[in-house]
């Protein structure tokens, strides 16, 4: 006696991988992801100022473009969040998961800062600039390689190590500010500001044009050695497979060492450029979370410094248009501006899955579905 099976019953639909997208079509997507998000911000807004909502975005292009120095501020944030980005960058293709980026800035611009205060009248300007941009890198480096000879010795998690060290960067400024400044508020204020000692010389009466170059130089640097250098396949096939990478005759150990410090000394020469070029002082608020922000840049652009252009500006341009619309509607707290910020990330994230996925449903007829 024969026993018949109903057909197993078919999901309504299932997810499926996506060949690999031309370059011009994802950024579409990802264009018409931004705007969707704007409109979204629109009626959010409407809803909460009742406010045209194209008065609303006329806020958020004055945040940025109304005057001169509004202009230079987005460039200079876009600079610096840009750079962070490019130090995590090589730690993150290796799939080792660097999220100590705002401690090795931290770190970097504490060595900078202490080199200001404590022998700033000591030397000339161009020496005493040297001593802490060599400074900082090397302290930016040091904070990466603890986790990271930890991770080639030892196997320990990166992800847990790095976070923890954002926290004892930030103690052990709060610590010096306290001591270097032991009868104040716990806050070092301006370093230098009647002699400027340790500040990067102005270029064309503007202080952060120099800063820029030097971040627009490191991109082209970083660029290179990505698409040029055998450093760089060593770092893809560590992060591709650590078993092809010791086949091959990779010393994994080495690569893993020696990728972080690139990324520990990027990331001190951006606590370098913060502090003299345009802070001129040291707080645990340096880094801004722009430690954080800089992996969605690098992510977003899947790791490219050309690409990390244009995505560092979006997210800068989005973040200080946010703040100007609750400068000027006083209804409106600071957290208004975190959650248009984070409304525009969500869907800016949220098309990556569109663009690696596409959704098949039940009779569509794909069979290798």
């Amino acid at each position: 006696m024969s026993v018949k099976t109903s057909p197993a019953k078919q999901p309504l639909f299932h997810i499926v991988k996506r060949d690999a997208m031309p370059w011009w079509k994802s950024w579409l997507v990802r264009i018409a992801a931004v705007l969707v998000s704007l409109v979204v911000c629109g009626i959010i807004s409407v809803i909460l100022t009742k406010e045209n909502p194209f008065k609303i975005y006329g806020m958020m292009f004055e945040g940025s473009f109304e005057t001169e120095r509004r202009r230079w501020m987005l460039i200079y944030r876009t600079a610096i969040l840009l750079a962070i980005a490019l130090a995590i960058t090589p730690a993150f293709k290796m799939r080792f998961w660097n999220i100590g980026a705002e401690g090795q800035v931290l770190i970097g611009a504490l060595a900078a800062g202490a080199c200001m205060f404590k022998i700033g009248d000591s030397m000339n300007n161009a020496s005493l600039i040297a001593i802490m941009a060599v400074s900082a890198i090397a302290a930016g480096m040091v904070w990466a390689l603890l986790p990271a000879v930890c991770k080639a010795f030892w196997n320990t998690n990166e992800t847990l190590f790095t976070l923890m060290m954002n926290y004892i960067a930030i103690q052990l400024i709060a610590y010096f500010s306290y001591v270097w400044k032991p009868k104040g508020t716990g806050q070092l204020g301006v370093i230098n500001q009647n002699t400027q000692a340790g500040w990067l010389p102005d270029i064309a009466g503007n202080k952060y044009l120099l800063t820029v170059i030097v971040v627009a130089v490191l991109t082209v640097l970083m660029y290179v050695y990505m698409k040029y250098t055998k450093q760089w396949y060593e770092i893809s096939v560590v992060g591709e497979s650590e078993n092809t990478a010791r086949y091959v005759g990779i010393n994994i150990k080495k690569v893993i060492i020696r990728t972080l410090a690139i990324s520990g000394a990027i990331a001190g020469l951006v606590g370098f450029l913060i502090v003299s070029g345009a802070d001129h002082t040291v707080t645990t608020d340096t880094a801004g979370g722009r430690g954080f922000t800089a992996i969605m840049v690098s992510w977003l652009a899947k790791f490219n410094p050309l690409y990390m252009v244009l995505t560092s500006f979006m997210l800068v341009f989005f973040e200080r248009g946010a703040a100007e619309i609750t400068t000027q509607i006083k209804s409106l707290n600071e957290s208004f501006a975190d959650i248009i910020t984070g409304i525009i990330i969500f869907f800016i994230i949220g098309c990556e899955f569109f663009i690696n996925y596409k959704i098949v449903f039940r009779g569509s007829g794909n069979k290798n579905a």
